[in-house]
């Protein structure tokens, strides 16, 4: 035995028999062979059923391995939720090429970035994303000049759509998505990957800052994240799941494997509001759906003439990607939707830990029943170390509520690391850990809370605030629709809270100043006096695709209104 190999009782090998790679693809192999003739997808007037979407799925790995790409080749999807970005999940890692979902919100030089620093060999573009696809290629031609090699361009058309910007994409020499699959084999005979380490996913963070890292992911953690999912969530076979998530977003927390191994039913959404949400739960049987906290508030705050209640059925909501203030938990709860919720980050595959619910809460009063389930609570199956730890010392901090330290995870449900970026995986990885660079609290039940990002601490006369509570105070104030925190230069106190709010329809905003007041007044009832935001500006709020509010944005903006002034009382 060579030193420092564990012992065995046995020396027996792996062999082809007893040892495969993880990979998430086998599931739609499973998906067609048990429930060949079971819708798979819908979308408008199209549907398929998971016999048929195996089938379009190998025709397009074979067409991409016709065009020579394979393992070493990227292969970026400018894609809404529609059939196609669903069948890239497994077309094409099983051509053995990444698929890096864009997300369609971006401008053209930051997906140029992203284009050009994945070394993309081919773009599939949505027919009324084309245009955003040409003019990001462009721009790398114009950068690179004579060493362009430009990408194979495929266009997908949707018959929900203007059929003008696909007539425009094709006539500028795009492949049409469905021709495209037609010179591909449907029988083709995909390889799994021999090593369940090699990469599935390329994601990039989500552009909040200046330069988005592109996260990758292996076929394993997704195969153990995508089993994950459904027992962490009660989540059964044949269920019926709406895409209000954005697929390019963590690859849609996994669950675009996730429904194949399950043989469930996918409802694309191209465009989420909630009056498409609540006909989905109407009149097609939807069971589950995910969504950011910004898009439950949408649910809530619907104007009478698109919500339909009762509920037919008890829908699973499962919510992640920002802090979600308790007052909106709350809210979905009583209209009778069943809320898990999650935390994670694209590093960690989507959601990575779960505020497991507890039967004995189900009998505390409203108000603790939603400050218990608002936190994030405790680590996902797949994922086997999570800590609040001193990012200094690394020691763990006291499970007493109140220490404040960095969220930090190890084990499957980590990504690989960013591509080409060595300083950045340095960092993130440092002593053993990923850190999240988000600051929080162990409970004394061990179930942890996210206090703030690192950055969005506020530091008023030394003493931290977070800008999470004060915002989740701001949310019980009648008047709110959507409110964000973040610090202020101040001359006395060196920081203090600034909220940005959009208030809700029917508000009446003639006398903002009077509007402020009234709401410094209601934080006074609820928070330390030092909380209370010093300044209130009324207005929309910026937003990332995934719904996150671009809180650098919020800070640019009152450091241009300069620092609070010394009260002279």
């Amino acid at each position: 035995m060579a030193s420092g190999e564990e012992r065995d009782i046995d020396d027996l090998p792996k062999n082809t028999a007893n040892y495969t790679a993880l990979t998430p693809l086998w599931f739609l192999d499973r998906a067609a062979l048990v429930h060949p003739n079971r819708t798979s997808l819908v979308h408008g007037p199209v549907r398929f059923t998971w016999a048929e979407t195996y089938r379009r799925c190998r025709c397009l790995a074979s067409a991409l391995a016709s065009h020579s790409i394979g393992p070493g080749s990227t292969v970026a999807v400018i894609a809404p939720n529609i059939p196609a970005i669903y069948e890239a999940h497994f077309g094409v890692p099983m051509a053995g090429a990444v698929v890096n979902c864009v997300n369609i919100r971006l401008n053209a030089p930051t997906v140029a970035f992203l284009l050009d620093h994945s070394a993309a060999e081919v773009v599939m573009v949505d027919q009324e994303y084309f245009s955003l696809a040409e003019e990001s290629l462009k721009i790398i031609a114009d950068k690179k000049k004579g060493a362009f090699r430009p990408p194979l361009l495929i266009v997908i058309g949707d018959e929900t759509c203007d059929p003008k910007s696909l007539q425009i994409a094709l006539r500028k020499g795009a492949i049409e998505y469905e021709k495209f699959l037609e010179t591909g084999d449907p029988e083709f005979a995909w390889k799994p990957p021999k090593d369940e380490w090699q990469s599935i996913a390329l994601g990039y963070t989500s552009g909040t800052t200046s330069s988005p890292k592109g996260v990758v992911l292996h076929h394993r953690g997704a195969y153990l994240m995508a089993l994950s999912n459904p027992l962490i969530w009660t989540m059964n076979e044949g269920a019926i799941y709406l895409w209000t998530l954005p697929m390019f977003h963590c690859n849609g927390w996994c669950f675009t494997w996730t429904l194949a191994a399950l043989c469930a039913t996918s409802i694309c959404l191209r465009q989420v509001s909630a009056k498409a949400i609540y006909s989905a739960i109407a009149h097609q049987g939807v069971t589950h759906f995910c969504a950011a906290p910004v898009v439950l508030n949408s649910v809530v705050n619907a104007p009478p003439s698109d919500i339909i209640l009762p509920l037919p059925r008890t829908v699973r909501v499962m919510t992640a990607g920002a802090a979600p203030p308790p007052s909106v938990l709350a809210a979905m709860s009583n209209i009778g939707f069943q809320i898990t919720h999650t935390y994670g980050l694209s590093e960690t595959y989507g959601p990575s830990t779960v505020c497991t619910w507890k039967p004995e809460w189900s009998n505390l009063p409203p108000n603790e029943r939603s400050r218990l389930h608002a936190r994030q609570g405790v680590r996902y199956l797949a994922l086997e170390h999570l800590d609040v730890v001193d990012p200094k010392t690394m020691a763990p901090v006291p499970a007493d509520g109140t220490t404040l330290g960095e969220i930090v995870m190890r084990g499957n449900a980590v990504m690989k690391g960013y591509l080409r970026n060595p300083k950045a995986n340095q960092e993130a990885f440092e002593n053993g850990w990923y850190h999240s660079g988000d600051l929080g609290v162990k409970h004394p039940d061990n179930y942890i809370e996210v206090k703030d990002r690192a950055k969005d601490i506020i530091i008023s006369g030394g003493e931290n605030i977070s800008s999470l509570e004060v915002e989740s105070a701001l949310y019980l104030h009648p008047a709110v629709l959507e409110v964000s925190v973040v610090a202020r230069a101040d001359e006395q106190w060196g920081e203090s809270p600034c909220a940005f709010v959009t208030p809700k329809d029917g508000v009446d905003r003639t006398n903002e100043a009077a509007l402020a007041e009234d709401i410094m007044r209601f934080c006074r009832e609820k928070l330390p006096a030092y909380w209370v935001p010093k300044s209130v500006f009324f207005g929309p709020l910026p937003k990332t695709a995934t719904g996150k509010i671009k809180k650098h944005e919020l800070r640019a903006k009152a450091k241009q209104m300069g620092p609070v002034k010394k009260s002279r009382l």
